[in-house]
This record gives C-alpha cells, structure tokens and sequence, in this order.
C-alpha cells in the first residue's frame, strides 16, 4: 500500500503509514513539533499516535527533547492526562501512543459553543488544579498549558501534550534567549527568566485558560505576540466578564510574581468554599481533594494515656488518637479555625527495629472515618491485604501483619518471607494462612495475636488456593492436595483426569472450587468442580475456548473467554451445571490483558489501556463503558452501588454501577523511585460499608464506599 498523501507542506506531503506496529488513519492534528494521528492497537484499542516532523528528527537536541516528552508523559500518566501506551524516541521518526480520549478540546468547545458558565467554569478550573497537583507531584512543570492541550473527556479535563514540559531534574535547559511557550498563556517568568521556570507557570497559565473559557478571549489580548509578552510582564489582566465569584481566584493565579500565585492545593480548597458542591453529572467528576495534604497547618500534639509504646497516629479527624491538624480554611473573606477532616493517618510498618508494639484493643466507631496507614520507613512497595477474622490481613516480603479496620492501627505482626505467594494472607480453618522461607513454607497464624499454630511444606513450583477452610496444593505434576486450614493435616490427595496441570481457583460464598486447563489443541477448557472437603468431583464439563473463572453467582459459574494468541478477551461465559447450559456474551472489542470480577448476573471487565465496561450476561449487552484513563488496573470489584479498581499509581477509582461514571477517587500514591510501579495490582477489599486498599508508596488506607464523592 502507497503511503497516504496529505496536504501538508513539503516534507510533510507524505505521511508514514505505521508507527512501530500501530497502523496510522486520520489525521487528528498537527502542531509545531509533529502530527498526530488516530490509529488502533492489535486489540482495537483507539490511540493518539504523535510522529514528529520529518525535518525535526535529524536535530539530535530536537530528539533529545522528544525523548524528554515521553519521560514526562509516562510520569504523569494518571487520571488527568492520556496514559502512554508505546514509544520509540529512537526511531526514524520518533513518535510516542497514548490513549486516544474521545472529546473536544477546551479551544474547540469555546469556538462551538461560546464561553463556559460559571457552574461549568468552577469544574473546569478545579478539575485543572487538581491535574496540575497530579504533574506537580511527580516534579514535572508542563509550561504549556492553553486551552487546545485540554481535551474535555466524560470524566474530566485532561492535560495532554507534554512537548516543552520539563522535569525538575532534567539535564536539558532552555537556552538564553530562546522563548518556549504560546505567549498569551505564558507567565513573565518565562519572558524574563525562562531557565527559572517553575510550576507556579502553571497556575497563571490556569489563569489565562479561565479567563478563555469564560469570554473566549485571553486575558491579554493582542494580534501582536510582543505586545502580548509586555502586557502579561507590565500590565495588570482584563477580567471583565469573569464571574464575581471566581475572579479573585482567577486574579490570584495571575499575580506577576510566582510566589504570590496559589498553589493547586490551595485552588482546589478555596473552590470548595465557592460552590457548596459540584454538578458530577457533567464533564468534570466531583472532586477528591478531602483526602489531600494541607501545606502550612499548625500541629498539635495531645497526650493520651495508654498501653507502653502504642502506635504513633497523624490523625486528621474529629476525636481521633495521638495528632490532631488543624487547618485554617477560608470562607468568604474570614479565616475560619476547623479542627479535625476525615483523615486518620497512622505511622507503624516498616523495619522490624521500626515497628511499635501493638495497640490495646479498641471499640469499633459506629461512623466511619477515613484512615491512611503510612511505613515508617522509607520502604515501599503495595501490600497484599485480605478481610478475615474481623481484621484487615496483610502481608509484605518478610511480613504479615493485621490492622485494625476501623482506624488502621496495628494489632499484631509476624515475620515471614511472602515473596512466593503473590496473594494477600487469608483465613482458612479459623486460622490466618500464609507463606514462609521463600514461598516454601505454609504457616498458620492465630488471628488474635499472630502466633504461628502450625507450619508445612509447599511442593516446589506448585500453586495455592484457600477454598472454604482448606488450602488446596498442585504440585509441579499436576496433583492436587488438600490441606485441613485448622490442623494442617493432609485430607486428601489425588490427580484429576484430563488435567496435567490444572489451574485452581475458588470464590467467595461460593462452597466449591476449580481446576480448570486447556486441551492440547488449544480450542476447550476442562473444568471440575470440587468438593474442598473432600476432593471429589462434583462435576465435569469441557467448554469452548481458552476460560479463565472470574466468578460464582447463584448455581453458575463464570468465565472470560480469551484469545489463546493475543491474550484478548473476547466474551463472558456462564456455564450453569445443573442444566448443563452456557451463554456467551461477546465484547464489542476485544480487550487486551483484561481482568474481570462478576457482581450478580453482571461481568466488569477492565482493559489494559483502562476501558472499564459492564456486561449484563443475561442479555449478552454491554450496559456501559468508561475510559478510565488508568493504564493499569486491578481487577474490579463491586458492590449493589459501585465498581472500584485500584490504579497502579496507588489511586483507587470509584464508579457508578449502574451508570458507569467516574463518581471518586483518591489522590495517587505512587512513591519515589523505579520501585514505584507495581508489579502487582491488589483488588480493593470491600466489608461493610468500607473499602480498603495499598499503594506503591507502601500505604493502606480505608475510605467509606458510601462517599466515593469525598474521597
């Protein structure tokens, strides 16, 4: 196939027809440094591929810039921005993929539909704060921000094109006397001082974009670039037509001096105080930002009698233990003295040497009070966490520990080596069950106090999956052995046939389990059901396609059919054994690496790029998908009201079951280091009107799954 022609100027006639593996189709746009493109995964996932211009590609300083955009784009790939999905900055012609997020741009909307009103422009300018909170974080100052570099999506604003961006330890510099920018949104700063450019650039560039949505001009406005660039450096703003309630705000943002500007947090708190609360009905979600840190708020210490050395708390909630912040808010010209919030933040894991005793036993709170539980030390890496027992189970390499649901505090801990059971610790037989010596080792712990009651081998290179109050272990040939979770005695052993080596799986309130494997050619899954107890098949049926279970509902089990080549989700399968029956519920697209729970009749399926969809397996139709922006999820979970996952930035997301939007979420906790991103993603625990979590930071925390909006 000849390549496709476009009218662009000369070296830009003729267009690439791949990038990497990603065949390019319309032209979405083109910009001073390349042109960007709607293309498509193998998986049918729509992406935003950016080629860079064909004259740009031989300036080494040129790629070296590119390569600086595609570093700062993966650090900042989150809930506001389009993840990347692929580059190749060394290639012929660099480019980079990221998700494509259907919507128009801020500059496209205001052309179309004319200023913004005020609901629409606090949304707007508090879903902004918030994402530049998020790029701030990872110490990434955009220096572009306008209104064609926000796409308005479903669920949010999003901030793309990261072209000029730089991070604050970057090695590349602006060079004297040369401007970066687009001189309407730029701060004097980066007219007078370019190489001291800093993220408060990014509040008065916030500023500039208000004032555009609210009048579709700028607030210096001029046909001339350089008078421009002497009104925002001299000349005070034009706010006429900015709503009174915002234009202090907006007047803030754009004050001449860097330190005199807020900072997203500060935004995002006084926006509060602004509207009573936020329409989540339209294109910006309600905001999470309760649950963010509050610069410059006094501490004070409050001694509380107790048992020797009890964990340290850094609580932000009323009548909570240990420290309590208080924060001035301020409400309509007054300062205003709030004692407490509703987070509770508790100081205990880390090192053995770091590590308090454990707290006396406390009486459950009948309002719950969000809580966060930080290390003490700088260890990081996600905590696989369970429910069992009453408490919340956890475990990281070299430490299974218990806390308390109802404030995190630390009720037990014991040392042993996690490193080979990927799954969070679980009760079986009345007791806590986890693994020791490098996976090959399976210890029972006393729920009480973590004591260990009894201890066994685990066959090498073999698997392990509690069901009911017994573990069930597959050995390397494919035998399968039942463990009593009390005792740890052998109950029973025995090979199944059909299946060399079968992968087990079991799901709560759900009496029996599963083993299932592919047969030789590929084309059908065997499936047994058995009695954990016991060992015995309850029953036997081989199924179409390559499955992997997902879930139990109501005498059924659930499937997820997967493409053996491409490892594509491509359909739901409900087998129900008593009629011997199956429906298949095809996805519209398949998707890729996907993972997928059931809650009812109803399968979520997440895709990898972040397409959350739910599928009614009675009808076999989709009821709703969301681009959730995550690049990396869990695998879902629900209740009646919501559908959670947890994001590998440490966010946990927080949507509307039965309409499929974005109804909260947490701030992300990805921590410091290569070692922020997980390699495995735990699935948020749900009990009670309560939903738990951990992040790459090393944290878990709790939230109520009543208030996803106050997270």
């Amino acid at each position: 196939m000849a390549p496709r022609q476009d009218t662009g100027a000369g070296a830009e006639a003729e267009l690439p027809e791949y990038a990497g593996h990603y065949r390019l189709d319309s032209c979405l746009g083109s910009g001073g440094m390349g042109i960007v493109h709607l293309a498509r995964s193998t998986s049918g996932l729509k992406l935003a591929v950016k080629v860079v211009h064909a004259q740009f590609a031989k300036d080494p300083e040129f790629r070296g810039r590119f390569r600086q955009e595609v570093g700062a784009a993966r650090r900042v790939s989150g809930a506001f921005t389009a993840p990347v999905v692929d580059a190749d900055p060394e290639a012929e012609r660099p480019w980079m993929a990221t998700l494509f997020i259907p919507g128009p741009t801020l500059s496209e909307h205001v052309k179309r539909n004319g200023p913004m009103t005020p609901a629409q422009l606090r949304r707007l300018m508090a879903g902004l704060a918030e994402a530049l909170r998020d790029i701030h974080r990872v110490g990434v100052v955009h220096r572009d921000l306008k209104p064609s570099n926000v796409l308005l999506a479903d669920d949010g604003p999003k901030v793309i094109d990261f072209g000029i961006s730089r991070p604050k330890d970057s090695e590349l510099r602006t060079e004297t006397g040369k401007l970066i920018g687009t001189p309407p949104f730029m701060a004097p700063e980066q007219f007078r001082r370019p190489r001291e450019v800093g993220p408060a650039a990014d509040v008065f560039a916030l500023g500039s974009v208000l004032v555009h949505a609210a009048t579709g001009r700028g607030p210096f406005d001029s046909d001339s670039p350089y008078v421009v660039a002497y009104q925002v450096v001299h000349d005070d703003p034009d706010l006429t037509g900015i709503p009174e309630s915002l234009a202090p705000l907006v007047l803030r943002c754009l004050a001449k001096e860097p330190e005199d500007r807020p900072t997203p947090d500060e935004l995002m708190r006084e926006l509060r105080s602004v509207a009573a609360s936020y329409d989540t009905q339209s294109f910006i979600p309600e905001q999470r930002s309760v649950l963010d840190e509050r610069p410059g708020e006094a501490v004070v210490k409050v001694e509380v009698p107790g048992p020797p050395e009890p964990p340290e708390f850094e609580a932000r909630r009323r009548g909570s233990v240990g420290w309590l912040r208080r924060r001035a808010v301020l409400v309509a010209g007054a300062v205003v003295l709030v004692v407490g919030g509703v987070l509770g933040s508790v100081h205990w894991f880390g090192s053995e040497d770091s590590m308090p005793k454990p707290a006396a036993p406390r009486a459950v709170a009948a309002a719950f009070q969000a809580w966060e539980a930080k290390p003490a030390s700088a260890t990081a890496g996600v905590r696989q966490c369970s429910y069992g027992a009453g408490k919340l189970l956890c475990a990281q390499p070299g430490l299974v520990f218990a806390l308390d649901p109802a404030d995190g505090s630390l009720l037990w801990k014991h040392t042993a080596d996690t490193s080979r059971w990927g799954g969070p610790p679980v009760v079986a037989g009345g007791l806590v069950q986890a693994s020791a010596d490098h996976g090959r080792r399976l210890e029972a712990l006393d729920p009480a106090s973590g004591e260990p009651r009894w201890q066994r081998k685990v066959p090498e290179y073999g698997l392990l999956q509690p069901a009911g109050g017994m573990l069930l272990l597959r050995g390397a040939d494919g035998t399968v052995t039942g463990v009593d979770g009390a005792s740890g005695d052998t109950k029973w052993k025995r090979s199944l046939p059909g299946q060399s080596r079968p992968t087990l799986s079991s799901f709560v309130g759900d009496p029996l389990a599963y083993a299932t494997s592919d047969t030789a050619d590929g084309t059908r899954t065997r499936v047994t059901a058995l009695d954990p107890a016991t060992g015995k098949a309850r029953w036997q049926t081989l199924l179409k396609g390559t499955l992997q279970p997902i879930g139990a509902h109501d005498g059924s089990v659930f499937f997820l059919s997967v493409d053996n080549v491409y490892s594509r989700a491509q359909a739901v399968v409900r087998y129900t054994p008593a009629t011997k029956a199956s429906r298949r519920a095809k996805l519209p697209v398949p998707r890729q690496s996907a993972q997928a729970s059931v809650h009812g009749n109803v399968a979520h399926i997440l895709g990898n790029g972040g397409s959350l969809e739910a599928v009614d397996v009675d009808s076999g139709k989709r009821l709703w998908i969301l681009e959730t922006s995550v690049s990396r999820g869990s695998a879902p979970v629900a209740d009646n009201a919501h559908v959670y996952v947890t994001a590998a930035d440490g966010r946990l997301l927080a949507v509307d079951a039965r309409t499929g939007r974005l109804v909260g979420q947490t701030p992300p906790r990805l921590g410091t280091g290569a070692g922020g991103i997980a390699a495995t993603l735990p699935v948020p625990v749900l009990n009670g009107g309560r939903v738990f979590a951990s992040a790459p930071d090393g944290t878990v925390f709790g939230v109520d799954a009543r208030d996803p909006a106050g997270w």
